[in-house]
């Protein structure tokens, strides 16, 4: 497996334990009959829940990208020391990410996201030249 394959299956799990971590965030604000509702309304979390929640749909969005570049650097047999590099800035900017926002952190939330970001371009763009 090439280094952004394994940094990509890491984001993942990595993602799975932002679900868990928000779902008990969110179970102690919102309460167990809220958590068991089919949620015909939305249940709108405050505080730190709600930067949690917030947090991992932020890396929802970003696992897409990084996602795609991690496949195609692999697939198409460009794995480099720098694309491997980008992979785990990657990867440890969205570790570093999931405290900064949860304990609202700034600006330093804001630097570390657009470290992975610029990683992530850095892969995308690799990849084409």
């Amino acid at each position: 497996m090439t280094p952004e394959l394994t940094a990509l299956t890491l984001a993942a799990l990595l993602q799975c334990a932002q679900m868990v971590l928000y779902s008990i965030a969110g179970n102690a604000q919102a309460g167990t009959k809220a958590a068991m509702s089919p949620r015909d309304r939305n249940i709108e979390l405050t505080g730190r829940a709600g930067r949690i929640k917030r947090a991992m749909d932020n890396h929802f969005e970003g696992l897409i990208l990084f996602g795609i570049a991690a496949v195609v650097v692999s697939v198409s047999g460009q794995s480099t020391g720098l694309t491997a590099a980008c992979a785990w800035a990657y990867l440890v900017a969205r570790l570093l990410y999931v405290p900064a926002y949860a304990l609202g952190l700034r600006p330093w939330r804001s630097v570390i996201w657009a470290v992975g970001f610029f990683a992530t371009i850095s892969m995308l763009i690799a990849a084409l030249i």
